[in-house]
């Protein structure tokens, strides 16, 4: 019989950053059976593969479910391949666009691929909920969709909004939470996560588990985190955003970026740093003793490492302090191959300063190039130029500003 933590040590842990819980006090039963029984809770989240990439804001998630998994329970990772096919309406204004299962299947592969960066990959069950939504026939979809009223549905804030502004809502979209919570009973779990924006998906689950005649799941909710800017919430389309498979040096520099007042939230969410440790940086930084800066430094360090290495971690934090704070240049920088040609100067041997700030991405015109030029904000192998060229070599590293790229020129 397996052995568990004590109840009070597992809430202190699955309680972490959470926005909310449904219900709290079944939770803690729910736990309590599991110990009295040696059996562990089954836990999920889905996840729709609509897009190639995880970002830091989906680990929110995946975090949590390592935290479950590191107490003893069973973590299911839920690919959503057929509710993908439909598309999340949640927090939509229109319809989404369809995805072909190729387009899918490919990110699904992807997704296992990062997943596995949190979570243990032995531990960790896999699923696809086409397993079980794939063989419902017409008359389980009628029956399925015989369990909610349109009038429930329309109570989705997203739904009502659209509703109301006479915008498209398609007959496919109301199935959508019924798929979800479907997946609950299909796999009998105990708790589901998902974010504070899925919570009548999430609600959806426990309802038609106790139709099923199971025990309703519990619902965890995270916070959904802002991104890069502070504001928004953390997204690829806004870019605000840090991919999970980024560069350790690139994310390393984002998570520098972030504004003092995230710090805290970033600790809690995206570490496994206890509240207790959070709240002594916390207190610290209000009274002077912690800089913002040294503790934002520990914590990109700490994200950085669990997302590559912490030799990894270490050699970004080294080349950030070299480019950013000594003046130097990073060695991790994107190298960028040009043909002489399309940069050369007037005069042989020679490239135009303007034409390789864009040919590098520095710059978006040669218009904007020549003003920072001007300005002295352009840096060739460290040293500040104004001239219109300058003369050409096999690599030249350039800064403009923060930014840095080293370009390859074929002579």
């Amino acid at each position: 019989m397996q052995t568990f933590a004590s109840v009070q040590d597992q809430l202190d842990l699955i309680t972490k950053g959470a926005a909310e819980i449904i219900p709290l006090d079944a939770l803690k039963e729910r736990i309590e059976q599991s110990i009295a029984s040696g059996k562990p809770m089954r836990i999920k989240a889905g996840f729709d593969p609509t897009a190639p990439d995880l970002h830091l804001g989906h680990t929110v998630l995946i975090r949590k479910l390592r935290h479950f998994q590191q107490l003893g329970h069973t973590v299911i990772f839920l690919i959503g391949d057929s509710t993908a096919l439909i598309g999340d309406p949640t927090g939509k204004s229109a319809t989404r666009k369809q995805l072909s299962q190729e387009e899918i299947d490919k990110n699904a592969e992807t997704y296992k691929e990062q997943v596995f960066k949190i979570l243990d990959p032995v531990k960790t069950e896999v699923r696809y909920n086409s397993e079980w939504l794939a063989k419902l026939g017409f008359a389980d979809m009628i029956r399925l969709a015989a369990k909610a009223t349109v009038s429930q549905m329309l109570e989705r804030e997203d739904f009502h909004k659209r509703f109301n502004e006479e915008e498209p809502i398609s007959v496919h979209e109301l199935l959508y939470p019924l798929a979800q919570g479907y997946d609950s009973v299909a796999l009998e779990c105990d708790v589901e996560l998902g974010g504070t924006d899925q919570k009548f998906n999430l609600l959806m689950g426990r309802r038609l588990q106790r139709d099923a005649g199971q025990p309703p799941q519990i619902v965890l909710m995270t916070p959904i985190i802002e991104g890069l800017d502070g504001v928004q919430k953390m997204s690829k389309s806004l870019g605000n955003a840090i991919g999970v498979s980024e560069p350790p040096f690139e994310m390393f520099t984002k998570l520098m970026t972030i504004p003092d007042g995230l710090i805290g939230r970033y600790y809690t969410l995206l570490t496994d740093v206890l509240p207790g440790a959070i709240a002594a940086i916390e207190e610290e930084m209000a009274a002077g003793k912690l800089h913002p800066m040294q503790a934002k430094r520990d914590l990109a360090r700490m994200i950085t490492a669990d997302f590559s290495s912490q030799e990894a971690a270490v050699r970004a934090e080294e080349n950030w302090s070299k480019q950013f704070q000594q003046g130097g240049v990073s060695e991790d920088l994107d190298e960028v191959a040009i043909e002489l040609a399309a940069i050369a100067g007037t005069e042989a041997g020679t490239v135009r300063v303007a034409k390789l700030l864009v040919a590098l991405g520095l710059a978006a015109s040669n218009g904007e190039a020549n003003r920072k030029l001007a300005e002295g904000a352009v840096k060739i192998e460290g040293v500040v130029v104004k001239e219109q060229a300058v003369p050409a070599a096999a690599t030249l590293t350039v800064r403009l500003g923060k930014k840095a790229k080293r370009a390859l020129i074929s002579m």
